[in-house]
């Protein structure tokens, strides 16, 4: 039964975690969000809850693009070293050892270690509480096609999804992860 309680509850993991990049001149960073997801199919936009004190959200504004990358669970240190370094203390990207490239349409960094990658040009910038949220149309999308079926659905033999739970825990769905469909609780 549920009872009222005086405290936030954030039941939002475990999830993917996205890793926000986005450069400004010479300046690139990443960042680790845990609040992100698709706005729109057609046109396809994507948004991403980024704090304003945070180093990479003066890069988006500045430039205007961002890109959302998703790393397999070979590079949770990754996900871990851009969420818990700040780019205010040099090269992020140095300092968790990943590579990365510029983006087709708007050179936001599109990571090495990425099995996809959205390219977003950002539509606005919107204050909610101690975030905002950013939106993007996305212009490029990048995947690494043998880690997915035909259909588009993870082929979890060759593709590990770490399934962030916070603390640098992670659930790590594997091709025996049971699939249920509603009419397996009928």
């Amino acid at each position: 039964m549920l009872h009222p309680v005086n405290h936030i509850v954030m039941h939002t993991y475990p999830g993917l975690i996205a890793l926000v990049t986005a450069k400004s001149g010479d300046t690139a960073n990443v960042m680790a969000a845990g609040w992100h997801s698709y706005m729109s199919a057609d046109p396809p936009i994507y948004g991403v809850a980024v704090a304003n004190e945070r180093f990479t959200h003066h890069l988006i504004v500045e430039s205007g693009a961002f890109a959302v990358n998703f790393v397999s669970a070979d590079y949770t240190s990754l996900i871990d070293g851009a969420g818990k370094l700040s780019g205010y203390n040099g090269d992020k990207f140095h300092r968790i050892g990943s590579n990365w490239f510029p983006g087709e349409k708007t050179s936001a960094p599109i990571m090495n270690e990425a099995y996809i990658a959205y390219e977003c040009e950002m539509i606005e910038s919107r204050t909610y509480g101690d975030h905002d949220w950013v939106s993007g149309n996305i212009t490029q999308f990048y995947q690494d096609k043998p880690s997915f079926f035909d259909n588009g659905q993870p082929d979890f033999e060759k593709l590990k999804l770490p399934l962030f739970f916070g603390n640098s825990e992670y659930l790590i769905p594997d091709h025996e992860t049971a699939r249920k469909k509603m009419k397996d609780f009928t």
